[in-house]
């Protein structure tokens, strides 16, 4: 179950860096907040698939379920619940408002991964390993 697979975290690396760069220097109405959303979720899948060798479907959806679930954070307002709308980390990992748009990037940034690795490693795609 577990197996470091070095290009995942490869991916994930660039991926963060890519994000770190969007929320320090891009501040427009559509990278920002929807591509952000979008990479964001390739980036959590890549970075979940550089240590664990599960089939790439329970990843994918694990991710877009966590995705899923720190949106409804969002909707519940639990940063100020817990007090921590002054943390700048809290503010940044948790976000501060609901959107479906996010759900709607979340979901196309799956589909996206779905369709890469169908693409690119079907065997995976259907549960069976291959060294990665």
């Amino acid at each position: 179950m577990l197996k470091f697979q070095y290009r995942y975290f490869i991916f994930a690396v660039i991926l963060f860096a890519i994000e770190v760069y969007i929320a320090l220097f891009v501040h427009d109405e559509i990278i920002r907040p929807h591509i952000g959303d979008l990479l964001v979720v390739i980036l959590i899948y890549c970075f979940l698939r550089s240590f664990f060798n599960l089939p790439v479907l329970t990843i994918a959806i694990a991710t877009l379920l966590f995705s899923y679930i720190i949106e409804a954070l969002q909707y519940f307002n639990t940063v100020q619940i817990f007090g921590l709308q002054n943390s700048k980390l809290a503010t940044t990992v948790m976000g501060t408002s609901f959107s479906w748009i996010d759900i709607l990037c979340y979901t196309i940034g799956i589909i996206i991964v779905l369709l890469i690795e169908k693409i690119f490693n079907s065997n995976r795609f259907r549960g069976t390993s291959k060294p990665g």
